[in-house]
């Protein structure tokens, strides 16, 4: 009779057969279970989990566009806005246009439209008389960007209804720079039209935090020293406009009398006493104008 494997070599055979055992179940697992490996360096995830991310931004996308109805719907809109396209990842190169220039090199640009091929507009709201909480619960609830071109004399008076209206949106109401007084600056002196376009600057960095880049002339007049001494005080560019905005009418800079991609768009704070309207019914003209066009309202300030 042959003799039975000794102890010592039984013991070897049943600790291989434990490691392969082991190792089997470490490599072998199903696809899918919950000891699957994760994937390789460069291969793909599993459609499912590559496929929830976009399932999410489907969702969201949904979630906003029927909240934005909604407000549309609250504030009297006959249109939904539509959702601005996403801001370019360059800011575009703006040079000052055509028939706006000066002799004087480089100066901050003169523009009244952002170099883009996207169906976007931007919407800018000048001087600072009227202070409507309207106006600011409306831009929320619509979600609209704007920018606003204060004049300190108009403003200093509230300039809380500012710092509320720069902090009512995610992104912020960006606050920049209409001089001091609203004066004519082609008939001041250098030191004058430096003296309102910097005392305005320190007047914006001192109540809000920030110091503008941003600039606009009153009634769009400028000259060299203006833009000279605009540079001097931290302005990069001088935004002007293509259309006015008011609550029975629009006006048109250019012959067409129609939008394009990248215009500017302004209108002011002004309410009843200077309008035909409220500035929330500014707002509905304008913004039924822009979206009847096909035409979303974007973010200057993620272009300039």
């Amino acid at each position: 009779m042959a003799k039975g494997p000794s102890r010592r070599a039984l013991g070897a055979a049943l600790l291989v057969a434990a490691l392969t055992s082991t190792a089997a179940c470490a490599g072998g697992s199903e696809p899918g279970s919950s000891g699957a490996p994760a994937p390789a360096a460069g291969q793909q995830a599993p459609p499912k989990a590559a496929a929830q991310p976009a399932a999410e931004k489907k969702a969201a996308l949904a979630e906003r566009r029927a909240a934005r109805a909604a407000a549309a719907k609250k504030w009297g809109l006959k249109l939904t806005p539509l959702e601005a396209p996403a801001p370019p990842r360059v800011k575009p190169k703006i040079t000052t246009r055509k028939g706006f220039e000066t002799d004087g090199e480089g100066l901050p640009p003169v523009f009244t439209t952002i170099p883009t091929k996207e169906k976007v507009v931007f919407l800018t709201i000048d001087d600072g008389a009227e202070k409507d909480p309207a106006l600011i619960r409306m831009m929320s609830d619509l979600k609209i960007p704007y920018s606003a071109f204060l004049s300190d004399y108009v403003v200093s008076d509230d300039y809380a209804y500012f710092a509320r209206m720069r902090k009512s949106q995610p992104g912020g109401v960006a606050l920049h720079n209409h001089t001091l007084n609203h004066k004519y600056l082609p008939g001041l002196s250098y030191a004058r039209q430096k003296r309102e376009i910097c005392g305005m600057q320190d007047v914006i960095e001192k109540k809000y935090g920030e110091r503008p880049e941003l600039f606009r002339p009153p009634y769009g007049n400028y000259n060299e020293d203006t833009l000279r001494a605009a540079k001097s005080c931290g302005v990069k560019a001088v935004p002007l406009w293509a259309s006015e905005a008011f609550p029975d009418h629009m006006e048109w800079r250019e012959w067409d009398r129609d939008l394009h991609p990248g215009d500017i768009v302004l209108t002011h704070f002004r309410g009843e006493e200077d309008w035909k309207g409220s500035m929330p019914d500014m707002i509905r003209r304008v913004m039924n104008v822009i979206t009847s066009k096909g035409y979303a309202v974007g973010k200057l300030e993620d272009y300039v």
